[in-house]
């Protein structure tokens, strides 16, 4: 069984940074598209963005590029988001997931969910 486990998240003051970690276990995680994704209070799920399982290609939902990075270290089977110039709008619960077998993440292609982690950005 996949586990994710995300940590890193918390109360940041708006114009803050914040770098969210997503730890999966078992030993194929060089092998999984990972992504991050969001959920609001009262929203839908949101798609973040992603990156393949090399690590080699990243990309994001128009509305994440230029604030936020998304990287691994598959020595540490670890996916990070990096957030900065953080806005109040940015609350949310923040979710990793995993696509098996080399293939990516996408909004609607999913096999694996963490938890999530709280992010709170006040004004």
């Amino acid at each position: 069984q996949v586990q994710l486990v995300e940590s890193g998240g918390g109360l940041v003051q708006a114009g803050g940074s914040l770098r969210l970690s997503c730890v999966v276990s078992g030993r194929t995680f060089s092998t999984y598209g990972m992504g991050w994704f969001r959920q609001a209070p009262g929203k839908e799920r949101e798609f973040l963005g992603g990156i393949t399982w090399s690590g080699t290609n990243t990309y994001y939902a128009l509305s994440m590029r230029g604030r936020f990075t998304i990287y691994r270290d598959n020595a540490k089977n670890t996916l990070y988001l990096q957030m900065n110039s953080l806005k109040p709008e940015d609350t949310a619960v923040y979710y990793c997931a995993a696509k098996m077998n080399f293939k990516a993440v996408s909004a609607h292609d999913v096999d694996y969910w963490g938890q999530g982690t709280q992010v709170t950005v006040s004004s």
